[in-house]
């Protein structure tokens, strides 16, 4: 398996990798492949068409915002997120936009972004088909995208995205999680150790390591960020902001409470994905949808484990990945594909996986936990209302959290020995995902999006 942790970790911004990161990286790649192919010059008109999962509740998760961005050049892991606004102001005032920053074109944007709802690209629920034309609207070139994700992109017929096979093969590859286990035993490896051993062939450990502490860092600031913002979320629905309060009441309180750990990981969880829902900075883990559990369970283990420590932070986010790494290989980690299971369910078995590990827990207890993170998010929807990542997804983040933690500590108080396996529960969550009706993926066409008022 070719794929990097920090494929499954990338620094981004919110509110989706699927409708705001993968847009904008295609958008990118789009214009970039006019200007590698001197076209760029001859351009007169950018068309861009957004199909499925997209088409219906792309407006509420950015994707608008993200193409016009990524048509000027922006990228998630490198752009401003405080930039982005005036941007787009600049753009619709002045009916201009700069293709990569160079070269400037007429955009009416009602016009040129359409919105196809009853219409799908056969490889993905999220399609995006962008047109560059020239004088007397000659097609000079077309590219169909697919956000499959995560932030991963594909294009036209590709399978897998670009950053799935680009690397040299790496030592000790896997394909499933009964794979990975006897790679680990046979080698006399702990996970952690397969993994980092992985890792280097594609880069010096230190690196990896000061890498894996600087996404560490990330979803720290994001943290601190969100317990100081304050106000309400963009959107029609007014949501307020309330980890703030939450972390006021819990550093003020004079007295210890038996369920402040849980009060906790509620306030780490949420203030990752207010940020997220405002368009912030944050770490994809594997998706922004679900970017908050893995951070609050990481500042459960630095908070309230006796002897955490950075190692441990370094084990914890290298055996994740490897959970979601078999996630996106075997199913999908792509709300629009699976259903909220693919993203809330995924980072809860990631994270599960992820603190036995830094509790230094076996590989067997590290199968379990995230088999007993998955196994109780079977069936979980996607129906964001008003198609925002604000209900129920921020709440659902907090949920995930808490269920995260009871995982680990039910695998290590067993010997790693269960009667469902990850790969049994990972193909249970892939027919589901199959099975579940499109009303309930991502389109808020379904469930709480259309029993709850908007505004």
């Amino acid at each position: 398996m070719t794929l990097s942790v920090f494929d499954i970790f990338k620094i981004g911004i919110g509110p989706s990798s699927s409708h705001t990161m993968g847009p904008m990286r295609a958008a990118r790649e789009f214009a970039a492949g006019l200007a590698r192919d001197g076209l760029l010059g001859e351009t007169t008109e950018v068309a861009v068409r957004l199909y499925g999962s997209l088409a219906f509740t792309g407006v509420g998760h950015g994707t608008d915002r993200a193409i016009l961005a990524g048509l000027e050049g922006a990228l998630p892991e490198s752009v401003d997120p405080d930039s982005i606004e005036p941007t787009l102001q600049r753009i619709r005032s002045s009916g201009r936009l700069r293709l990569l920053g160079e070269h400037e074109i007429a955009f009416d944007e009602p016009m040129q972004l359409l919105f196809m709802h009853h219409e799908r690209l056969p490889g993905h629920s999220n399609g995006m088909r962008f047109t560059a034309l020239g004088a007397g609207q000659r097609v000079l070139r077309e590219e169909d995208y697919y956000s499959i994700g995560g932030g991963f992109v594909v294009r036209g017929n590709e399978t897998e995205a670009p950053e799935a096979h680009q690397h040299a093969p790496p030592p000790y590859p896997f394909t499933s999680g009964d794979e990975l286990l006897a790679l680990c035993r046979a080698h006399g490896l702990e996970m952690y150790e397969l993994m980092l051993a992985n890792e280097r062939t594609w880069a010096p450990e230190a690196q990896v390591r000061a890498r894996l502490l600087h996404i560490w860092q990330v979803m720290q600031a994001c943290v601190e960020r969100g317990f100081r913002q304050t106000g309400l979320l963009p959107g029609v629905l007014k949501v307020r902001r309330r980890a703030p309060r939450l972390y006021r009441v819990l550093t003020e309180s004079g007295t210890a409470q038996p369920l402040d750990v849980m009060d906790w990981l509620n306030a780490y969880a949420l203030a990752v994905n207010e940020e997220n829902a405002a368009g912030g900075r944050v770490v994809t883990a594997p998706t922004n949808g679900a970017a908050g559990i893995v951070p609050a369970v990481l500042h459960f283990y630095r908070r309230f484990e006796p002897g955490a420590n950075d190692e441990g932070i370094i084990r914890f986010l290298l055996v994740a990945a490897a959970m979601g790494m078999l996630y996106k290989r075997n199913a999908s980690i792509s709300g629009a594909e699976m259903g909220c299971q693919g993203e809330v369910g995924v980072a809860c078995s990631m994270a599960a996986a992820g603190l036995v590990a830094a509790l230094q827990g076996t590989s067997e207890q590290i199968e379990n936990a995230a088999e007993i993170g998955m196994e109780h998010n079977l069936g979980l929807t996607c129906d964001p209302v008003a198609g925002l990542v604000q209900i129920p997804c921020i709440e659902r983040n907090a949920m995930g959290s808490v269920k995260a933690v009871n995982a680990a500590r039910l695998a290590m108080r067993g010997d790693g020995s269960h009667k469902v396996s990850l790969d049994q529960v990972i193909a249970t969550m892939r027919q589901t995902g199959a099975d579940m009706s499109t009303i309930y993926k991502e389109t808020s066409q379904g469930g709480l999006a259309v029993n709850v008022p908007e505004c």
